[in-house]
């Protein structure tokens, strides 16, 4: 196998990847765009090296991100070498475990995604699957077990020299604030291999889940389990809290794991309501998470915020990413009205920038002329004692700074992107499984 992912078309294809990626520097400072000079110079060195098995690992760079709650994700980036490795390793490996996945096992899988995983919780609870078993694993990047995942992957694996790069994966130290951590379990979060390696582990859980013939969801470490009563929720409950604990070796967060009713469940970031339509009675109907609106208003308060240094034509580049890449994870859900809402808030955010960035009365003096006001009354205006803020909801910008303006800049609004993609056929876009 070694070989395998050691020939010249699957390291490109990785190097490829990885450049894709792009991605921050490890602990030796080097990024992404130098790979393909690197792989020129050292390559044969490199590869002499992986197949005599003295290649070594280097230690992983530990960055802390927050998650939203307060609290920090701490993510193991590797250098560029070992990515190209971990990827070149992973295109080989990969379809000797992705036959026998299961079919609600959603997460990083090719032709799965985070849409059929929630369309098919909605069908779920719409069969009258309503008492849900929502478990949260306790830090499951940072507690899986090296021996039982080696066992596991040795299963299919049966290179020494590959089971040897990826132990040396596995037990790399990690650099956090400037000091090195010893590593004797966990799978770090940001290395291309962690996805895999998660699911190899998880797998066994939905082995456990399908003998029971349950009905379930996975997308990596997320997963809830759908029955229909109070009882049969507790019972599976604790059968599968055991099984983690015992086999897995992972613990369940109990603050955040229970018994839920679907209303007051949430999946991959979305929630249920239900419709109360005449006929449908116990149906339920997809919206979008109280968590993951105030995440979004977040990313773009700090993108339109008036003291970031940053041109118009930059922060609208950097809105039109965000709120592409929003509306297309949510575009089931049924969002127009608060989009709208959100588009006017975010349009008179973008114009208190603007009047920030004119800074002095004259130049606001000029600048309304020029958007047609009057000189009198631009001269009144660019004096006024009024907040940027007030003056942004004032009619004297909402008739200057216009919709139409802002197109013409590139600004396009969430609800013009959500009506673009809405009349798509949803089921050709996302096949349930």
């Amino acid at each position: 196998m070694i070989e395998q992912i050691l020939t010249g078309k699957n390291l490109l294809r990785a190097m490829h990847q990885v450049q894709k990626n792009r991605g921050s520097a490890g602990v030796d400072r080097m990024p992404v765009v130098k790979l393909s000079e690197l792989m020129s110079i050292n390559r044969d060195e490199l590869l002499k090296k992986v197949r005599s098995g003295t290649y070594l690992a280097q230690a992983i760079l530990g960055v802390e991100i927050p998650k939203g709650n307060g609290q920090m994700r701490l993510l193991g980036i590797p250098t560029v070498t070992d990515r190209l490795l971990q990827q070149a390793v992973l295109q080989t490996i990969m379809a000797k475990f992705e036959f026998d996945f299961s079919d609600y096992s959603f997460g990083f899988r090719p032709n799965r995604n985070l849409h059929q995983a929630v369309m098919k919780a909605q069908t779920y609870i719409n069969e009258g699957y309503q008492d849900i078993i929502d478990i949260d694993l306790k830090t499951f990047f940072d507690e899986v077990d090296h021996c039982y995942l080696l066992n596991l992957l040795y299963r299919k694996i049966k290179c020494r020299e590959t089971m040897r790069l990826i132990r040396k994966w596995l037990r790399a130290p990690i650099l956090i604030k400037g000091k090195l951590v010893k590593r004797r379990k966990g799978v770090p979060q940001g290395s291309p291999l962690s996805p895999l390696l998660s699911n190899i582990m998880l797998h066994e859980l939905d082995m456990e889940l399908e003998k029971e013939g349950l009905r379930f969801i996975r997308y990596a470490d997320d997963f809830s389990i759908y029955t229909k009563s109070k009882a049969t929720a507790r019972r599976v409950g604790n059968s599968v809290y055991a099984f983690l604990r015992d086999k897995l070796k992972l613990t369940i967060n109990r603050e955040k794991s229970g018994i839920r009713r679907p209303v007051q469940f949430t999946v991959l970031g979305f929630g249920f309501v239900s419709t109360y339509k005449k006929g449908e009675k116990g149906k339920y109907q997809l919206v979008v998470s109280e968590k993951s609106w105030k995440k979004l208003k977040q990313k773009l308060k700090i993108i339109t915020r008036k003291t970031t240094p940053m041109s118009l034509d930059e922060r609208i580049q950097r809105l039109n990413e965000v709120q592409r890449g929003w509306v297309n994870a949510f575009r089931m859900a049924s969002i127009s009205n608060k989009l709208e809402v959100l588009d006017g808030w975010l349009r008179n955010r973008l114009r208190y920038c603007i009047w920030h960035h004119w800074k002095k009365p004259e130049k606001k003096r000029r600048s309304l002329i020029r958007l047609g006001i009057e000189a009198g009354q631009a001269y009144a205006w660019s004096r006024s004692r009024m907040g940027g803020w007030a003056i942004a909801q004032s009619p004297i910008l909402i008739t200057t700074i216009t919709l139409a303006r802002l197109k013409k800049k590139g600004y396009e609004s969430m609800l013009d992107i959500y009506k673009r993609i809405t009349p798509l056929r949803r089921d050709l876009l996302f096949p349930i499984i």
